[in-house]
């Protein structure tokens, strides 16, 4: 059974208390993008074996929506983070490094860092 700890409230919550979102930190197009794009948004999702990076809701809890990193296969939880995190967190990064050192992100460390800093401004 796969347990998420929710990093709002800090309850680890089975997945029947928990609502699955999809695929975390997809890039929503605004009002001029092509038909490609919006196409893209609603329609292409990763569904990789191994490291994924989904959004999940406390729906039996305190009803937030948060991130997390898990490994698809053998449902290893590297980390659950907030829902307002434009890039998992440096620690979850670290975390799924070390279990899969193969493994790397497919953003830029400099735009994540930029973007965090800037939720902290």
């Amino acid at each position: 059974m796969l347990t998420l700890t929710c990093p709002y409230c800090g309850v680890a919550a089975e997945e029947t208390e928990l609502q699955p979102g999809g695929e975390a930190h997809l890039k929503r197009f605004g009002p001029g993008s092509s038909d490609a794009e919006f196409e893209a948004y609603l329609f292409a999702r990763k569904n990789p074996k191994g490291v994924h990076f989904e959004r999940w809701r406390h729906a039996y809890g305190c009803g937030k929506w948060f991130m997390a990193a898990r490994d698809t296969a053998t449902l290893q939880v590297f980390g659950t983070y907030s829902a307002q995190t434009p890039h998992p967190t440096p620690e979850i990064v670290a975390a799924v490094q070390a279990a899969r050192p193969d493994w790397q992100p497919d953003w830029t460390p400099a735009a994540a860092e930029t973007s965090a800093e800037s939720l902290n401004a």
